[in-house]
């Protein structure tokens, strides 16, 4: 006998809204309730999904298709009271990078989420269901390129003037968490933790400003995990360039794959290029120095849909069948090291992230 599926709403009929829609409609145990979004502009996003557009919450919540679960896409500075909201109700949320615009925030809904326990609160970082990310990840427990010592990292690209245009203009204001270390250096920080361990101190230089944006365009990071390793991260909204997760992945459909690498860890036995996925050693092996030849090989990648593959994941938390990938605690940790980069870049100093001492283990 077939289960039930889980009705998930949308909320937030935006950019990223769509996407997840998609994905719940492809998912074989969910089906989509509807969209929630109070402009005007949703009502045909929402007719282009079959399903009905409701105002706020609220109205949500008081109609025949009150869901049992919720994905939240709208505005960063609205994650958590829309996440409180929902999980109030004993609606199941997911809640988009990041969960919340600043620490106070996201460690209140952190409190509440345990309080409305045992409904479940996931954060959106999909990333971590990305095949890129999933071959690193095995490709560092498994210690292809022995113990990590450091990454370099690199997202850089530039956005079009209409991507700061209304009805988002939200993104070039730092009070509603605008600015690309909020939007996409979080998403960074989340997947270097799970790749090399909780980062416990960071250091940023800001880049110049080209737009006369109240929020920055870009940083120079320094990093240091708690196994020991170091790394560098290079961010920039505002410079044309193939290296970033999104060309080198070709995960986002408006940005044109290139295949190049976006992280270079460094171990070790080898370097593992993330991105075009090769793996540089000695032909003597690791161990060898500097006399030796360098070779090449590649690491396989499989073909899941990040997306996709986070619907199912969310739909089966849902059903208690499966533990959260990425728990809210995963999303504050990734807030309160963006946190600590951009109170490094204002105050011109190293900047200790509290709470994420324990040893990291890959």
């Amino acid at each position: 006998m077939a289960r039930e599926k889980v009705t998930i709403a949308i909320v937030g009929a935006g950019l990223i809204g769509p996407r997840h829609a998609a994905s719940v409609v492809k998912c074989s145990e969910a089906s989509l309730a509807a969209f929630v979004d109070p402009s005007p502009q949703a009502q045909a996003v929402a007719h282009s999904f079959g399903v009905p557009l409701y105002p706020s919450i609220e109205a949500l919540l008081a109609s025949r298709d009150r869901p049992a679960a919720a994905i939240i896409c709208s505005p960063n500075n609205t994650h958590v009271a829309l996440a409180k909201q929902l999980l109030s109700a004993s609606v199941h949320v997911l809640i988009e990078k990041p969960v919340a615009i600043s620490l106070p925030s996201a460690t209140s809904l952190l409190t509440h989420a345990a309080l409305c326990s045992p409904t479940k609160a996931l954060a959106g970082h999909h990333r971590r269901f990305n095949p890129y990310i999933t071959a690193t990840k095995h490709a560092l427990q498994t210690n292809l390129i022995g113990n990590p010592l450091a990454i370099s990292g690199l997202w850089a690209l530039r956005k079009p003037p209409s991507y700061f245009a209304p009805p988002t203009a939200w993104r070039a204001s730092r009070a509603s968490g605008g600015g690309p270390i909020l939007i996409n250096l979080v998403h960074e920080l989340d997947v270097l933790s799970y790749l090399l361990g909780p980062i416990t101190r960071v250091y940023a230089e800001q880049t110049p400003s080209t737009r006369g944006h109240a929020v920055e365009e870009g940083a120079a990071v320094t990093l240091r995990f708690a196994s020991g390793a170091v790394g560098t991260f290079l961010l920039s909204d505002a410079a044309p360039s193939a290296h970033s997760f999104e060309a080198g992945t070709g995960e986002n459909p408006l940005i044109p794959r290139a295949g190049r690498d976006f992280y270079r860890i460094l171990g070790t036995e080898g370097t593992l290029s993330v991105g075009d996925m090769r793996v540089e050693r000695y032909a003597g092996g690791g161990s060898r120095g500097w006399e030796e030849v360098v070779v090449e090989e590649r690491v396989q990648v499989g073909s899941e849909v990040p997306f996709d593959e986070q619907v199912r994941h969310f739909v089966r938390v849902v059903r208690g069948e499966e533990e959260p990938r990425c728990s809210v605690e995963d999303g504050v940790r990734a807030v309160r090291v963006a946190e600590a980069v951009l109170r490094a870049m204002r105050e011109g100093v190293p900047v200790e992230v509290d709470g994420d001492r324990k040893e990291a283990k890959l």
